[in-house]
C-alpha cells in the first residue's frame, strides 16, 4: 500500500446546495499542510445535489472533488454521512480528514473516527507542522482559559476546526479531477428518518460563522425591546446581529443567534460586545475574532479584558449614536 499523504476535507452544504464558506476554509488549513508534508487536497461533498459545493471546492483549492450524491443523503443523517466520509477516507486513502466544528462534524466526525480506528483533535483553531512532519493541532481546553497542542499519533487522524479559524482562500481556475462515491446504502438502511424540521422566525437567515461583523448583545440591553438598537448598528455596518446565553435563556432571542462554549463559535472580522459582562463561557466561542470592541457600563467587567476598544458607558445612550455615526461616515 503507498504510503498515505492526501488530505480529506469534508465540505458542509448549505440547505440550498451551496458549500458552507467555512467549510471552504479548511482547503486553506490543507494547503498548508501539504506544503510541508505532501500530498493532494482532496474535498468530499455529500448531499442530495452536490454541483454547487463541488464546484466551489474545485475553485477554492480542492485537486480531487468526491461526490457522494443521492436521496440517501439528501437530509443529514449521522449514519449515512459516516458511511461516505468513511469509504472516501478509505478508497482515497487519506492521511489527515478535515470537518468544521459545527452540528455535523461535531455529531459524524467522532463516529467515523471510531470507526476508522483514528485520533480524532476537536475544536481545534490552528494546526502546526513540525519539521519532521508531525502535525500539531491547537485547541482551547477550561472553557478558551488555555490553550494546548496535541498531536494524533493514527494514521489516518481526524480534526474539527473551529468556524473562521482559517479563511477560504481567493477562488482560482477550477482544474479539479472530479470522482463518485458508488451507492453505499439505500434509504431503507438508514434507522433513523427526520420527519420536520421547525425553525423560529427568521432562522434561515443566520449564518453566524460566515458575517464579517456582529453587533452581539447581553443582560445589559435591558430586555428583548433592546434587540432593535443591536440591529439598527448591524444594518448600518452591514453586519449581523448575535447574543449571550443569558438573552437566549431569558427568551428574548432564539438560540440560532447565541454565541458561546453552549452556542456558536465565531471569528468576524469585527465583534462589537454589548452589555456582555464577559463571562469566560461566552469568551471561548468569540476571543479569535479580529478586532473586538466592548460596551458596558462597569469599568471592571471582565469583557474589558478581551476586548481590543472599550466604552464605559450606557449602551442605550451609546448605540445610537454610534449607528448615526455609520450612517453619517456612509453619507
Amino acid at each position: 500500500m503507498n504510503e498515505r499523504k492526501d488530505i480529506l476535507v469534508y465540505i458542509e452544504s448549505n440547505p440550498d446546495g451551496s458549500a458552507v464558506d467555512a467549510s471552504l476554509g479548511l482547503l486553506s488549513a490543507a494547503s498548508g499542510i501539504a506544503a510541508k508534508r505532501g500530498g493532494r487536497i482532496c474535498a468530499l461533498v455529500i448531499g442530495g445535489n452536490c454541483a454547487d459545493a463541488a464546484a466551489s471546492a474545485a475553485k477554492y483549492g480542492a485537486e480531487l472533488v468526491i461526490e457522494a450524491e443521492g436521496e440517501e443523503y439528501a437530509v443529514y443523517s449521522t449514519e449515512a454521512y459516516t458511511a461516505g466520509l468513511c469509504r472516501a477516507a478509505e478508497e482515497f486513502n487519506a492521511a489527515v480528514i478535515l470537518l468544521c466544528s459545527s452540528l455535523q462534524g461535531q455529531d459524524f466526525g467522532p463516529r467515523a473516527a471510531c470507526r476508522l480506528r483514528a485520533g480524532i483533535a476537536s475544536d481545534c483553531t490552528s494546526v502546526n507542522v513540525s519539521e519532521d512532519g508531525r502535525i500539531e493541532w491547537t485547541r482551547p481546553s477550561f472553557s478558551g482559559s488555555i490553550q494546548e497542542t496535541v498531536a494524533c499519533e493514527s494514521v489516518p487522524q481526524l480534526a474539527t476546526i473551529r468556524a473562521g479559524a482559517f479563511k477560504k482562500g481567493e477562488a482560482g481556475e477550477a482544474g479539479a479531477e472530479y470522482v463518485k462515491l458508488d451507492k453505499l446504502l439505500g434509504l431503507e438502511d438508514i434507522r433513523t428518518k427526520l420527519l420536520e424540521v421547525i425553525r423560529g422566525e427568521g432562522e434561515e437567515s443566520v449564518d453566524l460563522a460566515g458575517a464579517d461583523i456582529l453587533v452581539a448583545g447581553g443582560m445589559g440591553m435591558g430586555g428583548p425591546e433592546g434587540i432593535a438598537e443591536l440591529q439598527a448598528l448591524a444594518d448600518a455596518l452591514g453586519g449581523t446581529i448575535a447574543a449571550s446565553r443569558a438573552m437566549v435563556d431569558e427568551g428574548w432571542i432564539s438560540s440560532a443567534y447565541m454565541v458561546g462554549q453552549s452556542g456558536k463559535t465565531v471569528a468576524p472580522k469585527i465583534y462589537i460586545a454589548c452589555g456582555i459582562s464577559g463571562a469566560i463561557q461566552h469568551v471561548s466561542g468569540m476571543r479569535d475574532s479580529g478586532l473586538i470592541i466592548a460596551i458596558n457600563k462597569d469599568a471592571d467587567a471582565p469583557i474589558f479584558k478581551v476586548a481590543d476598544y472599550g466604552i464605559v458607558g450606557n449602551v442605550h445612550e451609546i448605540l445610537p449614536l454610534l449607528t448615526e455615526a455609520v450612517k453619517s461616515l456612509k453619507a
